[in-house]
């Protein structure tokens, strides 16, 4: 079994632990799948109400050392950047991703995770393949992202290694050489 995690970089200060106890929301209804291509089936959008669900399924990697940590406001904050995949019950979050644009048809792909008990089933590569399409329909043509893991799934991917300096700028400064991550580009 691999750990699917990207480095999480949008958030550059370091936050302790935050307490549990994000505000409860009323989650709005679903949102109807932008035009083009939809999300594949079990990935939609993140609302409001997934930002502790997030919070908590990336907290399982930043303890491990794989994603930065982030506070729930982060979350609750930049929650249209995200992906989720949820399983048969609907309040579940099987695994997540986001993606920020930085300039022109340039994004990041960060806080990439999949639950640990439904690694191996696809649900990495689902994501993978909505943050694609989401992308296309933002005419995005390059995205970046970072792991201090394997990539054999983003090389499965297409994605190819490249050095930090080929990243935008911004994001590749807030890589914590310490941790050893791989940076990673795709060219849709």
């Amino acid at each position: 079994m691999f750990t699917v995690a990207a480095a999480d970089l949008g958030d550059r200060s370091p936050h302790p632990p935050s307490p549990p106890g994000l505000p409860v929301r009323p989650e709005p209804p679903d949102r109807p799948a932008s035009a083009g291509r939809p999300e594949p089936p079990g990935v939609r959008p993140a609302r409001l109400g997934d930002a502790a669900a997030l919070y908590a399924l990336s907290r399982t990697f930043v303890r491990s050392g794989a994603l930065r940590a982030r506070t729930p406001r982060h979350y609750l904050s930049r929650v249209e950047d995200f992906l989720v995949a949820g399983g048969a019950e609907r309040s579940r979050v099987r695994g997540c991703l986001a993606l920020r644009g930085e300039g022109p048809a340039t994004a990041v792909l960060y806080n990439f995770c999949v639950s640990p008990c439904s690694q191996g089933q696809g649900v990495g590569s689902q994501l993978l393949g909505a943050a694609f399409a989401r992308a296309r329909r933002r005419s995005v043509r390059v995205i970046f992202t970072a792991t201090t893991g394997s990539a054999a799934l983003f090389l499965r991917h297409g994605f190819v290694p490249v050095p930090a300096a080929e990243a935008p700028a911004r994001w590749a400064a807030a890589l914590d050489p310490a941790r050893g991550s791989q940076v990673l580009r795709l060219t849709l």
